[in-house]
């Protein structure tokens, strides 16, 4: 893995944190989850298999750090780690597919979805998550979906404007 992918992919982690940490815990210390928008951006713009590791491992971690939900510690491990390579997927089946923003935005809205599932069930199973499942999916993980997406249509674009400028992700030629 080359060292300017991950700088980029650690300033990616970096500014998710930062959502991450100054987003407000809604119901029951559970909010929007933006960090996974700055994940999902990292996975789209290094698509292999150890950008995804290492991406799904430091937002997961540092997800668990940040965290304003009881116990939500190893439920965000897990998830970040799970949705990763499930988006890593999703991707690939996508391959040729061009990436335009519609695409990434259906794609962040569903990878958001698939994550807040994984981190409610593994929340349910691990620390004892009340009853309430639908109504934390209902109330959690559908409105940070929405604000995924609308990061993530503004992100974009950007993103991918200053990976072509930067010759980001082009491969190197050896002589």
């Amino acid at each position: 893995m080359k060292s300017k992918n991950l700088v980029a992919l650690a300033l990616l982690a970096g500014m998710g944190v930062v959502l991450h940490t100054i987003t407000p815990g809604i119901i029951m210390g559970m909010k929007p989850d933006m960090m996974l928008t700055m994940m999902f951006l990292g996975i789209i713009l290094f698509p292999d298999k150890k950008s995804v590791l290492l991406m799904g491992l430091v937002t997961g971690l540092l997800s668990a750090l940040t965290t304003t939900f009881p116990g939500g510690q190893f439920p965000n491990i897990i998830d970040k780690l799970v949705t990763a390579f499930i988006f890593f997927g999703l991707l690939m089946l996508l391959k040729k597919v061009p990436m335009q923003p519609l695409v990434c935005t259906i794609l962040t809205g569903v990878g958001t979805i698939i994550s807040g599932i994984i981190f409610l069930s593994s929340a349910y199973f691990i620390v004892g998550l009340p009853d309430a499942f639908l109504a934390m999916f209902a109330l959690g993980v559908l409105p940070a979906a929405g604000f995924n997406i609308v990061l993530i249509i503004i992100l974009y674009p950007i993103a991918q404007s200053i990976s072509k400028r930067t010759k980001l992700n082009e491969q190197t030629i050896q002589s």
